[in-house]
């Protein structure tokens, strides 16, 4: 009897480290960061951007995406459309100039996409690239987990 409480013990001390190492949001190394917590991969001329996994956790749960238009000019640091979460509507910025070639028409019916699969299923455009050398202005993986890190312990 000592022995199975024993373990179960063991096993609700791993599952509540494993809950808390939950607490930091996943940065991916192979994508660009803006600070105003867009991300972008960019493959040949071509370029995906999204929120960060770090800007859906502080927004909360996304109800609304408002996408642009395909064809639409978008500029570094420009506002090209918006999330609308229970706690705030906050803008999303380009991080890369360029020009709309396709929207992710899924955050129509399932903005939630933005919370659950930011990286993947909760893209929000793709862009024609105009300047690749806009990306040297952008953080890399390591530099953006520091600007979170820094950014969270002021609030």
């Amino acid at each position: 009897m000592a022995s199975r409480s024993l373990w179960s013990s063991r096993a609700a001390s791993y599952l509540r480290i494993s809950v808390f190492q939950r607490g930091f949001t996943s940065v991916l190394k192979d994508l660009k960061y803006a600070d105003t917590h867009e991300w972008v991969k960019v493959d040949g001329n071509a370029a995906t951007i999204g929120i960060t996994d770090h800007a859906q956790d502080h927004l909360g749960d996304v109800v609304y995406v408002e996408l642009p238009e395909v064809g639409t000019a978008v500029k570094q640091g420009g506002s090209f459309g918006a999330v609308e979460s229970v706690k705030a509507t906050s803008d999303v910025n380009s991080p890369i100039s360029g020009k709309v070639v396709e929207v992710n028409e899924e955050l129509n019916g399932s903005p939630g996409l933005v919370n659950s699969s930011p990286y993947d299923n909760g893209w929000v455009i793709k862009v024609e690239v105009s300047n690749s050398e806009e990306l040297n202005k952008l953080m890399d993986s390591d530099q953006y987990t520091k600007f979170c890190e820094e950014e969270d312990s002021k609030h």
